[in-house]
């Protein structure tokens, strides 16, 4: 036996703490890549979307891309005593399509116009917007497209993209799947909010055309015509008079230009953007109390798809009335003394429009006839 030659006590081995903590083998490093998340592929997506959004640019806009915040100036010239209005929204489960189709270049579009149109009716002008992309794993094509859509529509609708969140997301989505949503920040001076609280019996409602589904009801559209139906995207179907993909990917529309014109020739009580919920849900949201709406089904002629999901899933009326716009993107309530004011409006615009109600004493809610 091995004796301290100090103590005369047993030898024993000594450990140092490096030794101690040391792994008995050599173990391979793990890095975030492996976890899943790609940071080089991410920078290089940031670079692209820093390039799509400076387009978007105004003077009002403070900061780059990539910092903590966005900074934006609010114009105390345009907006003396100004309110900020906002809204967030997401694309829903119209992205389901757009990965069938690999089309990822108009969701965005359908985003911003979408959150434009919930402002815009509270007589809001947009200011700027934050968008959130989160996957699996980031495809830089595909980062690209969506944020140029979104890039293309702020610019469209005025407003600038300062910033936003593009997240990596391993094992929570699919491969090739994301989501989307987005932010929206808008002005408008205190005496020039349109809340629906002037809307009066007699009231007219004038309502404007959809492109299609805009943003909402696709859980349904989808079951029914992937599922009931068993179309495929790129399927031409008669009762479309397209095919099954572009029929459901026509992009939500932006009601801004048509909207500021009509606040301009100061011709609407309230409006009304009919989105999830239909007309059923969207237009009580207006509506004074005491005040309910009568609308008239035989003013219009929904667009085909309508018609067709209808058939599909033998859809009852009230089902229909609240999960889809019915070919009604926008319902605009007008003084009845102002009616062929804001039709002159309209046509000068060359904007299709038909009266489809009015505005009657009661309970809080739509009744159709």
């Amino acid at each position: 036996m091995q004796t301290d030659a100090a103590s005369g006590a047993p030898k024993t081995a000594k450990k140092t703490a490096a030794s101690a903590l040391a792994p008995e083998k050599k173990r391979k490093s793990i890095s975030y890549a492996d976890a899943g998340v790609d940071i080089s592929s991410g920078d290089r997506s940031k670079q692209r979307i820093k390039m799509l959004a400076r387009k978007t640019f105004n003077k009002q806009v403070l900061s780059e891309i990539g910092g903590f915040g966005g900074l934006f100036a609010l114009d105390l010239e345009k907006f003396p005593n100004p309110v900020l209005v906002s809204s967030a929204d997401g694309v829903g489960t119209k992205l389901k399509v757009a990965f069938d189709l690999n089309i990822h270049h108009t969701v965005g579009q359908d985003l911003v116009n979408h959150c434009v149109n919930d402002i815009a009716v509270q007589g809001a002008t947009p200011l700027f917007f934050l968008d959130y992309l989160a996957s699996g794993r980031l495809e830089d094509m595909v980062i690209e497209k969506v944020v140029q859509g979104i890039s293309e529509a702020c610019k469209a609708n005025g407003c600038a993209l300062i910033g936003g969140e593009t997240a990596q997301m391993p094992g929570f989505y699919a491969d090739g799947e994301y989501d989307l949503a987005g932010t929206i920040i808008g002005a408008v001076s205190r005496d020039k909010i349109i809340t629906g609280d002037t809307i009066e019996a007699g009231d007219v409602l004038i309502g404007l055309p959809s492109n299609g589904l805009h943003t909402n009801g696709y859980s349904l559209a989808r079951k029914l015509l992937f599922e009931v139906a068993k179309y495929g995207p790129e399927q031409y179907v008669n009762e479309l008079k397209d095919k099954t993909g572009a029929a459901l990917m026509r992009v939500h529309r932006s009601y801004l230009a048509i909207i500021k014109k009509l606040v301009g020739a100061e011709v609407v009580n309230g409006m009304a953007h009919i989105t999830g919920g239909g007309i059923t849900e969207n237009l009580p949201r207006i509506l004074p109390k005491g005040l309910g709406a009568s609308v008239d089904l035989a003013a219009w002629q929904p667009p085909p798809l309508f018609e067709h999901l209808r058939e599909l899933g033998n859809v009852e009326q009230d089902e229909m009335m609240r999960t889809f716009n019915m070919g009604i993107g926008l319902i605009c309530v007008v003084p009845a003394d102002k009616v062929k004011k804001a039709k002159a409006v309209l046509n000068r615009a060359n904007e299709r429009h038909c009266i489809i109600g009015r505005i009657t004493r009661g309970e809080r809610k739509v009744s159709y006839n």
